[in-house]
């Protein structure tokens, strides 16, 4: 059998990263994948790509081929040294590509590889041996001919929802339409628009991912990536809510009960006589719900304002006020 040079065929170096081969690997899957060139060989490369990243992008699998040795040479011939065989703990490549073994064995991999990773070959023998597919963010790429031997499991799709403070409160269904790629009986990609209603989740938040099970192309699964709109009056922290209330010099010297929003409705907040700009009060349960149901809470910051253009007689109250009161704001 004939050795193939791995690296080569990704066209990376053997000091190449992950993130290298990673790369490496999508632009040419793009590159040669049968639904987008139909040129001669362009079938027999893509599954050279396909094998070459099963075996680099997993470093067990690529420290066995690497210990092989730098001077082998594409086209030589291989015998696998004893040993080899009964490779176990085969994972699966990044992304989710399912390879289908056919009962000949091997399936597409080469006989270089099932030699090296004879695993895999037997799992060809006696059934089917699964992986997933690395097309999830190829946007509408299928897995290729019906004569492939392997077939992909559903397109998965990621997307961003946004929603506000009150749908985390209320939790009715949100409803979100997207392009979503389909690829045509014909091989070309289009996009077509389509609508789904999603439930929030007890306990979502900022940066909650959602999986829709089925609702990709082909069965894949459809993952929502929530943000959080910014809301005119409340500022989100984790699962409290802060707002800024104003109040009167004469509400904070004196005490007051003030109305104030939440995302239920008006509620009351008690100001406890002598209270200082800059304070920060708490009403509980009034902010979002976590993943056990309880809620968080409401953070009052207390800011005191005065008034801008006083009246005549405010005027006069406040002099009075500063002639007859003791109190020094400042150290002397």
């Amino acid at each position: 059998m004939k050795y193939l040079d791995y690296y080569a065929v990704l066209g990376v170096p053997r000091t190449a990263t992950a993130e290298e081969i990673k790369k490496a690997y999508r632009k040419l899957a793009r590159q040669y994948h049968p639904d987008v060139n139909k040129t001669a060989g362009a079938e027999t490369r893509f599954k050279e790509i396909n094998e070459a990243n099963e075996v680099l992008s997993d470093p067990e699998k690529r420290k066995r081929y690497d210990a092989l040795g730098a001077n082998w040479k594409a086209g030589q011939n291989f015998t696998p040294p004893p040993g080899w065989g009964g490779f176990g703990g085969a994972s699966s490549g990044p992304g989710g590509i399912r390879f289908e073994f056919g009962d000949s064995g091997g399936g597409d991999f080469s006989d270089f590889f099932s030699a090296l990773f004879s695993d895999l070959a037997g799992a060809g023998r006696s059934g089917r041996s699964r992986r997933s597919s690395p097309f999830t963010d190829f946007g509408g790429f299928g897995a290729g001919s019906p004569e492939e031997a392997f077939q992909p499991r559903g397109q998965d799709f990621e997307a961003t929802l946004a929603i506000t403070l009150e749908d985390l409160i209320n939790r009715e269904p949100k409803a979100i339409t997207l392009q979503v790629p389909v690829v045509r009986p014909n091989g070309a990609v289009a996009h077509e628009a389509k609508t789904f209603h999603v439930r929030i989740p007890t306990g979502a938040t900022e940066g909650t991912r959602i999986r829709l099970s089925g609702q990709g192309a082909a069965g894949g699964n459809l993952y929502l990536n929530l943000r959080i709109a910014p809301h005119p009056i409340f500022q989100l922290n984790g699962y409290d809510l802060d707002q800024v209330v104003a109040i009167a010099p004469w509400e904070a010297v004196l005490g007051a009960k003030v109305g104030i929003p939440t995302l239920e409705g008006p509620a009351t907040l008690s100001i406890k006589p002598g209270t200082q700009n800059g304070a920060r009060l708490r009403l509980k349960g009034k902010g979002l719900p976590n993943k056990t149901g309880s809620r968080g809470d409401m953070l009052v910051t207390v800011r005191i304002v005065v008034p801008d253009r006083p009246t005549a007689k405010e005027k006069a109250l406040f002099e009075q006020l500063a002639r007859e009161s003791s109190f020094q704001p400042r150290p002397r």
